[in-house]
């Protein structure tokens, strides 16, 4: 054999060893993706939509500590979204729970109406009763007790700013509830109680289960001029959270648009949770973890103390305003 065949022979011999070693290290590298990433690798492109929440209902407990009154009932069952997703959408933060401060820009923790039946009240010196209805937002999905919830922090939050008052704020939550089942339990949730201010906080679960905009338009309005009509009271609405599974549906943005329109329609307060969250998120580069629970749908205690202190804020100084300001927008007389 000559030296030249000598020296090719040797040179392929090499190559073959070398795509050995390649194609070990492309099957590894294959393997560990698909432990990450159940089923078929997903392209870096995909939208958050992907991951869609179902239809079918699932019984929860309530959260741990939540009063005896409070039913475990079902929320939409969602496919949880896989951590390298989530990196996608979700700007690390390096901030924790217990490091992040609160804020928000004043617009969007501002009342646009003044409370005036609850500025009565204030001023009367009587005790000052707020119904707080809603969902599992309300009722405190995703809290690690009862005293974490934001209509419990919210009564912390206003005793605090008001001493010597006695304040009730009264938890009319119920997970997995849509607007039609709210005003179901108007007459003995809200009437009943003849408070001063209601906080309604509406419109996520009709998302999660892609029911029609249009239907829930007629809803909510029918739903503020009952509230109106028969109780004494100042009415707030609450949107939807700034949260991964919220942010999947496709008719989130008109849902948010309708209760701000509604809101004003209406000529009441809306405190403008999903655009809190947002610049939370967004602006002030907090990853969802700081704010929301690890099924990426419910707040955290941290979420619900800050919601509760802003909310807080805008409820005293719409209760407080110069009578001039408030004569600028009557409240409702039934």
């Amino acid at each position: 054999m000559s030296a030249e065949k000598s020296i090719i022979i040797a040179c392929l011999k090499r190559a073959t060893a070398a795509a050995a070693v390649v194609a070990v290290h492309i099957a590894a590298l294959h393997g560990a993706a698909q432990a990450q990433v159940p089923g078929e690798m997903l392209p870096v492109e995909m939208s958050l939509a992907a991951f869609s929440i179902e239809r079918d209902v699932t019984p929860i407990a309530a959260p741990s500590g939540l009063p005896a009154g409070t039913p475990a009932v079902g929320v939409p069952e969602g496919r949880s979204i896989p951590p390298a997703l989530l990196k996608l959408v979700s700007p690390q933060s390096a901030v924790s729970p217990t490091q992040a401060a609160c804020s928000a820009p004043a617009e969007l923790a501002h009342f646009d109406r003044p409370l005036l039946h609850t500025m009565r009240r204030l001023e009367s010196g009587k005790p000052l009763t707020i119904v707080a209805i809603g969902s599992s937002s309300t009722a405190g999905a995703g809290a690690t007790s009862a005293a974490a919830t934001y209509p419990s922090r919210l009564a912390a939050e206003l005793r605090a700013r008001f001493p010597g008052h006695d304040i009730t704020v009264l938890n009319r939550g119920v997970n997995g509830e849509e607007t039609d089942d709210m005003m179901a339990r108007f007459a003995n949730d809200v009437f009943a109680a003849h408070p001063q201010l209601v906080l309604w906080q509406v419109g996520t679960n009709s998302v999660l289960r892609d029911h029609p905009l249009d239907s829930h338009s007629i809803e909510l309005h029918k739903g503020i001029e009952e509230l109106k009509a028969v109780t004494d009271a100042d009415v707030v609405l609450i949107d939807l959270q700034y949260a991964p599974k919220v942010l999947a549906k496709s008719e989130t943005p008109g849902m948010v648009d309708q209760i701000t329109i509604a809101a004003k329609e209406e000529n009441v307060d809306l405190f403008r949770r999903f655009e809190v969250m947002r610049d939370w998120h967004e602006l002030q580069h907090l990853g969802f973890g700081v704010f929301v629970s690890s099924d990426m749908l419910h707040m955290n205690d941290w979420g619900y103390a800050c919601w509760a202190k802003l909310i807080g804020a805008a409820i005293a100084d719409a209760a407080t305003r110069p009578i001039a300001s408030a004569a600028a927008h009557p409240a409702h007389t039934p």
